[in-house]
């Protein structure tokens, strides 16, 4: 198991909706560990697959000491929306309030096929959706206000960061959600 490099914003992975897992092998625990060791490394508090490169629906997370990892996950989630600041490994430094469903339980497998439910409300439901939201191809600047993603775009452009991402040839995208977001985004 290694650490790997995370892929930054303007890599196209990571606006690319991820494939589901079929096979439950030593290749996809050997994925798990380096989700895992990765994210512990940054520190963060979850990270999936697309931000290492892996178009694969499985992530992970460390929220109140608890380590998990979810594969091919669904959400169900509470019609009570949190507010709170939000970032995300794939943007560094970068952090906006950002609207979240309180509570969210995740279904899906563990790395062994085995279904599993994870329910959670606060910092847990948080990663939840912004883990699946990644398996998605949605990035956590989609779901801010048209201000405010203003603001971090601008951010963006100014971070030292995202000139590497510019000079490896990648073009920036932003996924618009093709719902009705209730007047909270585009």
């Amino acid at each position: 198991m290694s650490i790997q490099p995370i892929r930054l914003f303007g890599d196209p992975v990571l606006v690319t909706p991820a494939s589901d897992v079929v096979d439950f092998d030593k290749e996809l625990r050997n994925l798990v560990a380096d989700l895992t060791e990765t994210m512990l490394e940054a520190p963060g508090a979850g990270l999936a697959a697309p931000q290492i490169g892996v178009s694969l629906r499985v992530f992970v997370w460390d929220v109140d000491d608890a380590l998990g990892h979810l594969i091919n996950p669904t959400l169900d989630l509470s019609e009570e929306i949190q507010e709170g600041e939000e970032g995300c490994l794939s943007f560094p430094e970068l952090r906006y309030e950002t609207p979240r469903a309180f509570r969210a339980v995740a279904k899906g497998w563990n790395m062994y096929g085995e279904p599993i439910i994870v329910e959670g409300t606060q910092l847990l439901a948080r990663a939840l959706q912004h883990e699946t939201d990644h398996l998605n191809g949605i990035l956590f600047i989609d779901k801010l206000s048209k201000s405010d993603r203003k603001s971090a775009m601008k951010e963006i452009r100014e971070s030292d960061w995202f000139g590497i991402t510019i000079a490896a040839g990648f073009n920036p995208a932003i996924k618009v959600s093709p719902h009705d977001t209730f007047g909270r985004n585009l």
